[in-house]
C-alpha cells in the first residue's frame, strides 16, 4: 500500500470523534516521500482475516533509509496515531522518519487495519508482523536485528506498546518471517493511548479496536497498563498535562507499571501542548522533545544524539 496514496485520504479524517488535534500547526508536506520509497507488503497475498482487497484492507511498511554516513544500524517501526479510525501518515510518520534519519536510524513508517472496517485481532496481526519483517529481512535494510523498536503516537501509541506487552501473542503465521522474535526492543511513545478502563480511556480508539461491547476480559488484556512485566522493552513516554483527549494518565500510569516492573523508563510530561503536537516543530517550548529522545536513543547506542528539535 504505497504511504503517498494514503496520506491525503487518512488524513482527512482529523475532525472525526475518535481523534482530535487541536493544534493549529501547517502539516508537513506529503511530497517528503521520495518517488522511490520501497513500499513492503505486510502479508503475501490477503492479510489474514482480510474483507477485501482494496487500500484498507493492505498493510504495509514504507522504508525511509538512515544516510550511510549517519547510520546506526538501529530501526523503528513507526505507527502514526488516529484513533483506529484513520492514520495522521504526515506530521506522525512521513515527517517523523526524516527526523529518525537525521539522528541515524532507519524507519518504517507502517499503515496498518482500522476499524469500524477491522477489529482485534487485525491491528495487533499487523504490528507484530510489521516487528518480524523488519528483523527477518535486516540484512536487506542493513539494520541490526537487535536493535528494533516502535514508535507510536496516540492511538498507534497503543498499538506500539501493545506490540511491546503482547508479542508472545499466537498471531497469525504465514510464512518464514513469522520465525523471527516479535518483541522489539525499545519503545517510543508519544501521547499514547495506554488504558482501556473509563474515565481514562480515549473511547474511539477502544471503540475502533475492540467494538462498542468488549467482553471485559478483552478490555482488560488491552489496558497495556496492565500487562506489563520484568520483559517489557526499556520505553521512553512524551505527553502534556493539558491533553483534554487522552488525558495525561494513561502515560503517567504506563511509567508506573514500568517502574513497578523496573524496566528501565523515561517520562516526559510538559505542561502544555494538548493532543496531536506530533514533532511540534513551530513550538520552542515543546520542540525540545525530539532532541531528548535523541538522547535517550544514543544513550543505549540506537542513535546520534541531535543538537537541537527537529529541522
Amino acid at each position: 500500500m504505497p504511504l503517498a496514496a494514503v496520506v491525503m485520504t487518512l488524513s482527512a479524517a482529523k475532525g472525526t470523534a475518535a481523534a482530535q488535534p487541536v493544534r493549529k500547526e501547517p502539516a508537513p508536506a506529503d511530497t517528503l516521500v521520495p518517488h522511490d520509497a520501497q513500499v513492503i507488503a505486510l502479508w503475501p497475498g490477503h492479510a489474514p482475516g482480510a474483507v477485501g482487497d482494496s487500500t484498507i484492507d493492505r498493510p504495509s511498511l514504507t522504508v525511509f533509509a538512515a544516510p550511510a554516513e549517519r547510520a546506526t544500524g538501529a530501526a523503528v517501526i513507526v505507527f502514526p496515531g488516529g484513533g483506529y479510525a484513520h492514520l495522521a501518515v504526515g506530521k506522525e510518520g512521513v515527517a517523523v522518519a526524516h527526523w529518525l534519519n537525521s539522528v541515524g536510524v532507519t524507519a518504517f513508517v507502517a499503515t496498518y487495519r482500522l476499524g469500524p472496517r477491522y477489529h482485534h485481532p487485525a491491528m495487533l496481526d499487523d504490528g507484530l508482523r510489521a516487528v518480524r519483517i523488519v528483523r527477518s529481512r535486516a540484512a536487506e535494510w542493513r539494520v541490526d536485528p537487535r536493535r528494533v523498536g516502535v514508535m507510536g503516537f496516540s492511538a498507534g501509541g497503543h498499538l506500539a506498546s501493545s506490540v511491546g506487552t503482547h508479542y508472545t501473542a499466537q498471531a497469525a503465521r504465514v510464512d518464514a518471517a513469522d520465525t523471527a522474535s516479535a518483541r522489539p526492543d525499545f519503545m517510543v511513545l508519544v501521547y499514547p493511548v495506554v488504558t482501556m478502563f473509563d474515565p481514562l480511556a480515549h473511547r474511539g480508539s477502544r471503540t475502533n479496536l475492540l467494538g462498542d461491547a468488549p467482553d471485559s476480559s478483552l478490555v482488560t488484556l488491552f489496558a497495556n497498563e496492565t500487562q506489563v512485566t520484568a520483559d517489557t522493552p526499556p520505553t521512553f513516554i512524551v505527553a502534556s498535562t493539558d491533553d483534554a483527549t487522552v488525558p495525561v494518565e494513561n502515560s503517567v500510569q504506563l511509567y508506573m507499571a514500568l517502574r513497578t516492573a523496573k524496566v528501565p523508563a523515561e517520562l516526559h510530561v510538559f505542561e502544555s501542548g494538548r493532543h496531536g503536537f506530533g514533532l511540534a516543530p513551530n513550538d520552542p517550548y515543546l520542540g525540545g522533545w525530539p532532541a531528548l529522545a535523541a538522547t535517550w536513543l544514543s544513550r543505549r547506542g540506537l542513535a546520534r544524539a541531535s543538537e537541537s528539535g527537529p529541522r
